[in-house]
């Protein structure tokens, strides 16, 4: 089991939550790939983009419903810096995550978080587990507050 597998499962252990984490036989890494997987709407799944804050340097997560686009003003905004596109030796460093298995949850370090209000339009939404393989299912206001996530809207779509 890889180590981001390993840190995402304690995460969920450490809250108390019995939370299955399920392998899927094909990768994950988008959206639309989610949530074939998973059988849902593409908006159930909670996908994690990360910018880098320009000004601080450091990774900012946008946890964010899939059918939805990060609107980099409001977003900006919202972080109180200007952001830019984040690098993978970058988001490793800080989340312990590859790119295509970012988690909202379970990161090295902790990470500011804004939280997509459309995802709490469901019972039930699906994140990524820490590989391109991994997704658990969890209730919506239960992800906004194991991540610490801020609830505001950033995005633009669907």
């Amino acid at each position: 089991m890889s180590k981001s597998l390993k840190r995402v499962k304690a995460a969920l252990a450490a809250a108390g939550l019995e939370v299955a984490v399920i392998e899927m036989p094909g990768e994950t890494r988008t959206a639309e790939m989610a949530a074939a997987a998973a059988g849902c709407m593409v908006d159930q799944i909670a996908k994690s983009i990360i910018f880098q804050g320009l000004e601080r340097g450091h990774v900012i997560l946008f946890i964010t419903a899939g059918g939805r686009q990060v609107d980099p003003d409001l977003a900006s905004a919202l972080a109180g810096e200007r952001l830019g596109k984040a690098d993978a030796d970058l988001i490793r460093r800080e989340t312990g995550f590859a790119i295509g298995g970012v988690a909202p949850i379970g990161h090295l370090n902790p990470v500011r978080a804004f939280f997509d209000p459309r995802l709490l339009e469901f019972d039930r939404v699906w994140a990524a587990a820490g590989t391109p393989r991994h997704i658990f299912a969890i209730a919506p206001q239960r992800l906004l507050t194991l991540s610490g996530a801020v609830c505001k809207s950033f995005t633009s779509g669907a």
